[in-house]
């Protein structure tokens, strides 16, 4: 899509991670079109494909098999992707407001976000009930729900409330997971009480009457209490009130019923239907705004209406990609009529199932093995992806960009060097209107109050500590990566006991057009202000200038008391070690980087590098450190042995106690390694038993670079366990003790690694 020489002239930004959006992504990624800048903003990023969730469910597919893992599509497709989740749009300004970011502009926008069960209408339903979408939330609900059935005697009794495919689908498949749960902890005589509550005179109302009676023999085969012509009216705690006047008693209530929209589309300006649905014509453009587009659930087709249901949304891919490139040339969308039947394919939770289309009905093992054989193949679109070369250079497309942009392309080409690269003032000022440094009386001179430079006050009784650091973005989110970047240029100040003061700023942007740069200084530099803002740290200059790559780096300084800092030297005998964060984020981007790592493994990476360690820092000092680091390039080992020579000890560092982000293990075992571990394998020479010691898995993992890291302290044995537990109490959820300090020996190697 986008690469590092092209010029970006477009923001085409997709918000959702749908069925309709994937295809989106894999067409894009199959046929790019450069000069367009492709962001998906999407809340999970492991998007479910609704036609294997049931099986999910019973236990037939694991959770990856039923996923699609958004990250390395997004790669294919050069996607930007932020992990967010939309509450607003702005049509006016083309901005898509996001909850606890920057606004994110666009010039075409499409929607693929679901829908939720109707959950509003039905007392107390928001509050104790579980709705069935957003389906991730509900996949985390249903783990603990197994969890919970498992460590507890039952009986387990649990109402699905909505009788309709997905709900009938999910009573049948919870019914058979429990069921096996059960069995095989020898529990066979604990008991499944299951309710299925039907607003219809049938179940499955929307299909064929032969299949309601079909699925009817099932569900009265199988012991289900189902409730016809039933609503559910009130739900007070496990209690469930019914429209005939019964009330359930229940363990879980699950709600499964018709389709609503997110509310903030009421008040996004568009045009919507009576339930929220954004009413779309046959393009799938909206009625109200020619720049945004909707499909999958969350779009009403005017013209040709059809059920809430995945099969939709899959067939709107195609059409939806093409229109899309169409207005983004400035050419007209082509209308696109969708099937008018469906063949419906509804599973009965254990490898049997029954087929429907008009009047073809059939049922068996056998349509089980139809289903899972489309739906196996379907997910195989999106995981087997190819290899892309591009042979040849990129031409932008007539019609994407207007004269005055095409001028201002060619001026990009006549950019000097040195000064000349600057970003100008114009665009830095409007880039940065929004954002306020913080204000503190030491800065007499800073952002408030523009000069040649800043100037701070050194309090009396205080000196001050620098830190630097600078390097090029590893995601393509910039508003993370600020935060990311200012939490790693901290973390030196912290660990040496400082406060943070104040900071100045060394950004590189890629090159492109004025609005272009604008939008990515400002996404940069609030990430980036968020974190000196939670350190109470003032940003009080810097530099900007364009480049290939997008990179920062801060000059960071702190105050501190000169009998008060904590170095590298103090360790001593009897002191025990405490890692602060998990390791592993250099295996797992450069698994990334080759589309081999799972997106959650990436997006649990990078919420370890966005944890200041200021809070970790703070309870190290209360808790006695004796010495203090923060763990970066080096890896663990790297920065532990600069501990070690100055303080004249040995170590002993146990690896089965190291914290370690999920899916480094499974990385390292790939042979994946970061480009700077080669130089980082040469301290190994420090490892007294490294024969022995390079037999785990984890061996690599001392030697792995880390982006801003956990802080590895020496810590008095008899307060090691009550820092831990304070760390804890305070969010640092990964502390652990990893090793102890011991008497200098003869030996040469200072470290020894315990199993």
């Amino acid at each position: 899509m986008q690469g590092k020489n092209h010029t970006i002239l477009k923001d085409l930004v997709l918000v959702g991670g749908g069925h309709s959006h994937v295809a989106v992504l894999k067409r894009f990624g199959m046929k790019p079109m450069p000069g367009v800048r492709l962001t998906v903003i999407a809340r999970d990023v492991h998007t479910p494909y609704s036609g294997m969730l049931p099986g999910y469910i019973a236990g037939l597919y694991s959770y990856d098999e039923s996923h699609i893992d958004l990250r390395p599509l997004c790669q294919f497709s050069g996607a930007r992707l932020f992990h967010g989740e939309a509450h607003g749009l702005d049509l006016k300004n083309k901005l898509v407001h996001c909850l606890n970011r920057p606004s994110i502009p666009y010039d075409i926008l499409s929607l693929n976000i679901g829908s939720s069960p109707q959950i509003r209408d039905v007392e107390g339903a928001v509050d104790f009930a579980t709705p069935v979408k957003p389906i991730n939330q509900f996949v985390e609900r249903w783990r603990n729900l197994e969890s919970r059935i498992i460590n507890e005697k039952g009986p387990h009794r649990i109402a699905v409330v909505g009788a309709g495919a997905a709900g009938t689908e999910m009573v049948l498949a919870i019914q058979y997971r429990l069921r096996n749960l059960l069995d095989a902890k020898d529990r066979q005589d604990e008991s499944i009480e299951l309710h299925l509550i039907c607003k219809s005179s049938r179940v499955i109302s929307s299909h064929h009457p032969d299949v309601s009676r079909r699925f009817n023999r099932i569900l009265n085969a199988r012991g289900i209490h189902v409730y016809l012509s039933t609503t559910a009216t009130k739900v007070n705690g496990r209690r469930l009130a019914l429209s005939d006047g019964k009330t359930l008693e229940l363990d879980e209530i699950l709600w499964v019923t018709g389709a609503s929209a997110p509310t903030w589309l009421h008040g996004s300006g568009l045009d919507v239907d009576k339930d929220g649905f954004v009413n779309v014509y046959e393009t799938l453009e909206s009625t109200s705004c020619p720049s945004v587009f909707a499909a999958g659930d969350i779009a009403n087709v005017m013209s040709h209406p059809r059920p809430k249901a995945g099969v939709f949304a899959v067939r709107q891919g195609k059409p939806l990609s093409e229109n899309l490139r169409r207005v983004l040339i400035g050419q007209k969308p082509r209308p696109f009529k969708p099937q008018k039947n469906m063949l419906g394919l509804i599973s009965t939770g254990d490898k049997y199932a029954i087929a429907s289309k008009v009047w073809f009905i059939t049922e068996g093992k056998w349509v089980w093995t139809w289903k899972d054989w489309i739906d196996k193949r379907f997910m195989r679109k999106y995981s087997d992806l190819p290899k892309m070369v591009e042979e040849t250079p990129p031409q932008i497309q007539t019609g994407l960009s207007d004269p005055e942009t095409l001028k201002e392309i060619s001026a990009i080409a006549m950019r000097c060097g040195g000064c000349g690269a600057k970003v100008g003032a114009t665009v830095l000022n409007r880039a940065l209107a929004d954002l306020s440094p913080v204000v503190r009386e030491d800065v007499l001179i800073g952002l408030h109050e523009p000069d040649d430079a800043a100037v701070v006050e050194v309090p009396v009784g205080k000196v001050m500590v620098h830190t630097v650091d600078y390097f090029r973005s590893f995601i393509d989110d910039p508003y993370v990566f600020g935060q990311i970047s200012a939490n790693h240029s901290l973390s030196d100040l912290f660990a040496m006991g400082a406060e943070a003061q104040s900071a100045l700023a060394v950004a590189t942007v890629p090159y492109g057009i004025e609005r272009k740069v604008e939008d990515t200084v400002r996404q940069l530099m609030a990430g980036a202000m968020n974190v000196l803002e939670d350190a109470n740290a003032s940003l009080v200059g810097g530099h900007t200038s364009e480049g290939l790559e997008l990179a920062l780096g801060f000059s960071a300084h702190g105050l501190i008391e000169k009998d008060r800092i904590i170095r590298k030297s103090g360790m001593n005998p009897g002191d025990l070690l405490i890692l602060t964060k998990a390791l592993g984020t250099g295996t797992l981007f450069a698994a990334d980087m080759q589309q081999k790592a799972k997106g959650r493994w990436v997006q649990g990476a990078i919420e370890s590098m966005l944890i200041s360690n200021r809070v970790a820092a703070s309870l190290l000092y209360q808790h006695g450190a004796t010495a203090c680091t923060d763990i970066t390039g080096f890896g663990l080992l790297g920065h532990l042995v600069e501990m070690i020579r100055p303080s004249n000890v040995d170590v002993d560092i146990c690896l089965n106690e190291l914290p370690i982000l999920d899916g480094a293990e499974e990385t390292i075992e790939m042979g994946i390694l970061s480009s700077l571990q080669p130089a980082n394998l040469r301290l190994r020479r420090a490892v007294r038993n490294r024969e022995q010691a390079v037999q785990s898995v984890r061996f690599p993992l001392i030697f792995d670079p880390q982006t801003s890291g956990g802080l590895l302290a020496s810590i008095p044995a008899i307060k090691a366990e009550p820092c831990v537990e304070a760390l804890k109490t305070a969010g640092v959820y990964v502390a652990a003790v990893i090793g102890q300090v011991k008497e200098q020996s003869d030996h040469l190697e200072p470290v020894t690694l315990l199993m």
